[in-house]
C-alpha cells in the first residue's frame, strides 16, 4: 500500500501538536489592591501553568509594578495568553521577552546545605566554582547565595543533594530587554 508524504509545509501541521515553548513575559501593571490576583487567576482558570513568578513594584512615583511571569505552552496558547493579559484593565503592557531574544534572565537562590568533613569541603569547592557566597556558616551547615541562569541554579542545586542539601528558596527569574528601549506604560 503507498501512502503519501506530506509536504513539509506549515500549512499542514497540527497545531495541537506543536512542541511547548517556554516563555518569559514582563507585564507593567497598576500597583493596586487585587492586580495580582487578576493575573494568576487568569492562568488559573484557564489552565495554564506558572513556572516562576515574581513581582515587584518598579515605580513609587507611578505606583507601577512588574510582573515577571515564565510559562510554558504551544505558540498558540503563549499568544492567547498575552492577548487575554492585555485585556486585564489595570495592565499598562505585555512584553514577551522570549520573542525579542535579547533579555536578560537571572534568579536568586539561597541553598542550605549541612555535612562534615569531605561532605563540607566538596560543598565549599562547588560553591567557588559556581560563585556561589557564603552568607551564613555553623559547624555543620553553610548558606550559600547564588544568582545566575535558572540553569545554572538548578545545576548548582543537584550537585549539592548528595552533598547533604537541606532546603532551598529561589526568588524567581528577573529578566529585563538589552538596549536603549525599555517597557513604556
Amino acid at each position: 500500500m503507498n501512502t503519501i508524504a506530506q509536504p513539509a509545509s506549515a500549512y499542514f501541521m497540527d497545531p495541537r501538536k506543536m512542541p511547548p515553548e517556554t516563555h518569559t513575559l514582563c507585564v507593567l501593571v497598576d500597583n493596586e489592591p487585587g492586580v495580582l490576583a487578576r493575573v494568576i487567576g487568569l492562568f488559573s482558570g484557564r489552565g495554564y501553568n506558572i513556572d516562576s513568578l515574581t513581582v515587584s513594584e518598579t515605580s513609587h512615583e507611578k505606583h507601577v509594578s512588574r510582573i515577571t511571569v515564565v510559562t510554558t505552552g504551544t505558540p498558540s496558547v503563549i499568544q492567547q495568553i498575552k492577548a487575554q493579559l492585555e485585556r486585564i484593565i489595570p495592565v499598562h503592557s505585555v512584553a514577551d521577552l522570549t520573542v525579542t531574544g535579547n533579555a536578560l534572565e537571572r534568579e536568586l537562590a539561597m541553598v542550605k546545605v549541612a555535612g562534615k568533613g569531605e561532605k563540607r569541603m566538596e560543598a565549599l569547592r562547588l560553591a567557588d566554582a559556581f560563585r556561589a557566597r557564603v552568607i551564613d556558616a555553623t559547624t555543620e551547615s553553610f548558606i550559600f547565595e547564588i544568582t545566575g541562569k535558572t540553569e545554572k541554579i538548578e545545576q548548582f542545586v543537584a550537585l549539592m543533594i548528595p552533598l547533604g542539601l537541606v532546603e532551598v528558596a529561589r526568588t524567581g527569574v528577573a529578566a529585563i530587554g538589552r538596549g536603549p528601549e525599555g517597557m513604556t506604560l
